[in-house]
């Protein structure tokens, strides 16, 4: 379920085509899409109530269990919506997330989303209870839903400020590598990108790993980091890490910021985007966006257009602008453009030179 209007180039349909994609990936049926043109949306119940109605209607012809809606929901919409509709109710980020703690296999990694889980429960804890909040109670009394409210706060407050210690000695663990690493001089190469770009084929076309490299959203969740041998013999590591999402909920990039520290770190990010994708250009707007606000906007990077094998294979860097609405407003000319393909290690080596070069020019 989605609103009309558009953040950052993004269309309606865009978005909740990736909001299907996102359903489908966490192992749901999606039986239908519905939006509503509104100027704001209801404080309420974030839709209208012609709305909640067509959706009642459709519930009766497709028998949905789970209505998931495109922008992030207020508690009190989604405990209104839940009653109305009487299923189920999320919003991307608890999908995002759902398919986070699906993907998490290190313990770093299920730390992060926990955490980010926890963050996203706590206000909304008081529709959990809203059942037991009309049993009991009256004046100078208080209500078993009320008493358990109050427990499960003090339990999730208490569950938070544990993983948060614990992810701060991830970050000491992290710091103190890092510093080592600088002692012996070695740089470092981060891949970042939009989820399902291709960026863990890339890594393994470059450092032989052998990760995971699926045809899913967020395939990759925890970071992974190898040593690599550029053509003239300099070693350097090159990091994967998580790809980001349009809309990606801020609790999450939160969470994860121990681990998208290694992105201030790297000498050189190479922003990997998918060539064949039809939203390819606002993909790349959208994660030079999350990169501005983790403030890595001046860091040195190449843009890499990957999977170039079903696209463009063999035109030059200079046409490649044109072939992608949006990416002029993000990739400026000479920057510094690299075509491959991944998959079949088409322009590899040609790539390997651009970052030799660039990483010299940093000396």
């Amino acid at each position: 379920m989605g609103r009309k209007g558009h953040a950052r180039g993004w269309t309606t349909a865009d978005s909740l085509r990736e909001l299907s994609h996102l359903a489908t990936t966490a192992g749901a049926n999606v039986v239908g899409v519905l939006t509503q043109r509104l100027d704001t949306p209801s404080r309420t119940h974030y839709i209208g109530k012609g709305k909640i109605q067509e959706l009642l209607d459709l519930k009766e012809k497709a028998q949905y269990d789970t209505a998931v809606f495109d922008d992030e929901l207020s508690p009190r919409q989604q405990r209104n919506l839940e009653d109305a509709l009487g299923v189920r109710v999320i919003d991307r980020s608890a999908l995002i997330l759902h398919i986070f703690a699906q993907r998490a296999r290190t313990s770093e990694g299920k730390l992060q989303v926990e955490l980010a889980q926890h963050e996203y429960l706590l206000p909304r804890l008081v529709g959990q209870w809203k059942h037991l909040e009309r049993l009991g109670g009256g004046i100078g009394t208080r209500g078993p839903g009320e008493s358990q409210l109050e427990t499960d706060r003090r339990l999730i407050s208490k569950r938070i400020g544990l993983l948060r210690r614990k992810l701060e000695s991830v970050t000491t663990h992290r710091s103190l590598y890092r510093q080592r690493r600088k002692d012996e001089g070695i740089r470092i190469v981060a891949l970042v990108g939009y989820t399902n770009a291709g960026k863990s084929t890339l890594f393994n076309a470059l450092s032989k790993a052998g990760v995971d490299a699926e045809d899913k959203l967020f395939a990759t969740l925890d970071p992974v980091t190898r040593r690599v041998a550029l053509p003239n013999g300099e070693q350097l590591l090159i990091t994967d890490t998580v790809g980001f999402i349009h809309k990606l909920p801020p609790s999450l990039i939160a969470a994860f910021r121990a681990t998208l520290e290694e992105l201030d770190e790297a000498d050189l990010l190479l922003h990997i985007v998918d060539i064949t994708h039809p939203n390819a250009g606002h993909q790349c707007q959208t994660v030079e966006g999350i990169l501005r606000d983790l403030r890595l906007e001046s860091k040195p990077r190449l843009t890499v257009f990957n999977k170039i094998d079903l696209s463009l294979a063999g035109e030059a860097e200079s046409h490649a602008l044109d072939t992608v609405p949006g990416l002029e407003d993000v990739v400026l000319p000479g920057e510094g453009i690299v075509l491959i393909s991944a998959a079949t290690g088409w322009g590899i080596d040609k790539l390997m030179d651009k970052i030799a070069h660039h990483l010299k020019l940093s000396l």
